[in-house]
């Protein structure tokens, strides 16, 4: 780092250089902030909407990475640099995925990834919508109804037993005598 420039030794002489360098250090570092938080204002909150093949369990054949986020948003005017977006891992799934973005060591906003398969489904997610669950719902309802007996349920056939036994006459009392095959001999 000292021969690059970036550090000096601890001594008299470079504490006075630096203290006199201090204000202009400390004026660029401010106009950096402000330039970020105008950039933040035009950024944050926004949604940016990845197209990419997935598995029907939502695993995508790749990953979407910072270079992907920062194509996306430049697309929709926002000049941003690959390092300024945080990614702890790289994105691996369909859904709605929360990112930050560090515009400055100070000033950090959040966009909203909507990773999705079809332009349709990425709609749906933003509604709220869990396209893996409502998939997995359909796909099972007919193997329900496969497994269910046939029974309708409406509440007519629900009224209509009672009614049936109500209706129906009231056995009378008759005797029948059956014949063994002891008492025939």
């Amino acid at each position: 780092m000292l021969p690059n420039k970036k550090a000096l030794r601890a001594n008299e002489s470079n504490r006075k250089v630096f203290e006199a360098n201090r204000a202009k250090i400390e004026a660029d570092n401010a106009e950096r902030r402000t330039d970020a938080e105008k950039a933040a204002t035009g950024v944050d909150g926004k949604t940016v909407k990845l197209i990419r093949q997935a598995s029907n369990t939502g695993q995508l054949y790749g990953s979407v990475s910072a270079r992907d986020i920062v194509e996306a948003l430049d697309g929709e005017g926002a000049k941003l640099t690959k390092s300024q977006v945080v990614l702890d891992r790289p994105i691996k799934n369909i859904g709605v995925h929360e990112v930050k973005v560090a515009l400055h060591p100070e000033v950090a906003v959040t966009i909203r990834v909507n990773v999705a398969r079809s332009p349709e489904e990425a709609d749906l997610q933003a509604q709220g919508v869990d396209v893996l669950a409502q998939m997995f719902e359909e796909e099972a309802a007919p193997a329900a109804e496969e497994l269910a007996p046939e029974v309708p349920a409406t509440a007519e056939t629900e009224e209509a037993p009672a009614e049936a036994e109500a209706e129906a006459p009231e056995p009378t009392e008759t005797t029948e005598t059956t014949e063994t095959a002891e008492d025939q001999q």
